[in-house]
């Protein structure tokens, strides 16, 4: 009798036990993998020794394959130093690296003793088949679709897999995960918020972005059956009284949207959502009503420039006129748009960026509830865009702040360098020089400190207030240069930064 394959399923750690949320991804992969096998589930951000507790279980279990998700930015070293110490462990056992990172980057992923296979793109039929193939169950790999792997000295990417909404299981396997309540979180939304995700990709085709890379423009909406079952067991079966939702864009055409609205409207659980300026002010006054009524807190919108002509570069599909107007439409129905806005563009790097200051004050005249995330632009190399988006525009020749061109790494440990994991966080650039960037952070410790998020839990009331009054002078006037004071305080009151921290 064949035995079933067993999978061993990591998440690197890559946030604290508090900001811990499901691991979405792999809860999804394991739903596949058991199907046809068994999966287990090491979760390093609720393990903090993830190395030790992976090493336990290899020890004390018997797997065929090391299945491990890799976004890209911190997880990228956390990766590394999984991978090494599972390779010094048991040399013969596979690994399979998959999610952002080796879908962008499948060349560096694999120029890697310690990477065996690089899953592209979604990964769960990818994936059960190269496990069947790895157990002598299922065809080669060179077959698998989406699969890039070595043959021998060569690099082989087998042809993309085509987008699939997939086979959802009735209910995530949450129990691989132990207490599923622990990943319950308070934050502004509620006490015990829930991550979920009730759709996948985005139809959009946007150049910086890494979910148009995975999914090249196609996405796929839940049922309302379905997004009624899950929704149901989460706030009744592990008593979750908000959801912050991960899909890419919420928000897609109104027709699909108004069945999910109305679930969300029955169960009536505050919830956040990524959404867009154009979508958002198209909706009828019927779907706000049930927008309403479902209590959406909050809209985290892309804004990302006030230049209509940077916006069509990008193929953002936006224009600088609806972040204006959505601002004003959130503000009428009550809810918190949270914009965000890429500073530092590789040419008119300055200009840019003083520009969408200015814009930033006109939004908080519209709308002083909404609130504002601030990232260096940091665009991905052609080579990274999904197949169908190379070559379909020009893309910007990229030179460092001493006018060499940009030359991006070629391996995971070049990817794990400080600086490479602030440009793929959105931190830092090579045309950014020192004055500049101390420009960036002062205005965002001002604009901070004048508007706290209301997404801070932990800063008193009391201090929040008084970092306001402290930094409004500074504010009125457009003075932002060395706020010594306001960061004097917050050594003393650590402001929440949803950029870094999210809810």
């Amino acid at each position: 009798m064949t035995r079933s394959p067993r999978t061993l399923l990591i998440n690197p750690t890559i946030a604290s036990r508090h900001s811990a949320r499901f691991p979405l991804a792999l809860l999804n992969l394991a739903a596949a993998l058991d199907r046809r096998g068994e999966s287990r589930i090491v979760d390093g951000n609720l393990e903090r020794d993830t190395v030790a507790e992976v090493l336990r279980a290899l020890d004390r279990e018997s797997f065929d394959v090391v299945g491990m998700t890799v976004m890209g930015g911190p997880h990228v070293p956390e990766a590394i130093k999984l991978s090494r110490a599972i390779r010094a462990h048991s040399p013969r056992l596979p690994i399979v690296w998959g999610s952002y990172f080796p879908t962008l980057f499948p060349d560096a992923a694999l120029n890697a003793p310690y990477v065996d296979y690089a899953v592209r793109g979604q990964g769960e039929e990818t994936l059960v088949e190269l496990v069947a193939a790895l157990t002598g169950q299922g065809p080669a790999p060179g077959s698998i679709a989406g699969l890039s792997w070595k043959d021998g000295e060569r690099v082989v990417h087998n042809p993309a897999r085509r987008f699939s909404p997939g086979q959802p299981p009735p209910l995530l396997p949450y129990d691989k995960l132990g207490d599923p309540r622990r990943y319950l979180a308070r934050t502004f939304l509620g006490q015990r918020t829930v991550a979920h995700q009730a759709a996948i990709g985005c139809r959009y085709h946007c150049t910086f972005c890494g979910v148009a890379a995975m999914f090249g423009g196609a996405t796929a909406l839940p049922t309302a059956a379905r997004l009624e079952r899950e929704l149901g067991y989460l706030k009744y079966g592990l008593g979750a009284d908000s959801v912050q939702f991960f899909d890419h864009n919420f928000f897609d055409r109104e027709a699909e949207m108004v069945p999910l609205l109305e679930v969300l409207a029955r169960l009536e659980l505050p919830w956040w959502c990524f959404a867009r300026a154009d979508a958002l002010i198209k909706l009828s006054e019927a779907s706000w009503k049930r927008v309403r009524k479902s209590r959406l807190r909050m809209a985290y919108i892309g804004a990302e420039s006030p230049s209509g002509q940077m916006l069509k570069e990008i193929r953002k599909g936006t224009r600088p006129d609806q972040t204006l107007e959505v601002a004003e439409v959130c503000r009428r129905h009550g809810v918190i748009p949270e914009f965000s806005f890429m500073v530092a563009p590789p040419t008119h790097t300055e200009e840019e960026t003083e520009q969408t200051f200015a814009f930033i004050r006109q939004l908080k005249r519209v709308n002083p509830a909404c609130e504002v995330v601030i990232y260096i632009y940091t665009p991905l190399p052609e080579s990274a865009m999904h197949e169908k988006d190379r070559g379909k525009h020009r893309a910007t020749p990229l030179f460092d702040r001493h006018g060499e061109p940009v030359t991006f790494p070629t391996t995971p440990d070049e990817w794990a360098q400080p600086r490479w994991v602030d440009y793929a966080c959105h931190a830092d650039a090579p045309w950014l020089d020192e004055r500049l960037r101390r420009r960036i952070d002062d205005f965002v410790t001002v604009l901070r400190c004048r508007y706290p998020t209301v997404q801070d839990m932990r800063a008193p009331r009391w201090a929040k207030r008084t970092l306001s009054a402290m930094a409004a002078w500074r504010y009125r006037l457009g003075h932002y240069d060395r706020p010594w004071e306001l960061r004097l305080a917050n050594r003393f009151v650590q402001l929440r930064l949803p950029q870094v921290q999210g809810l």
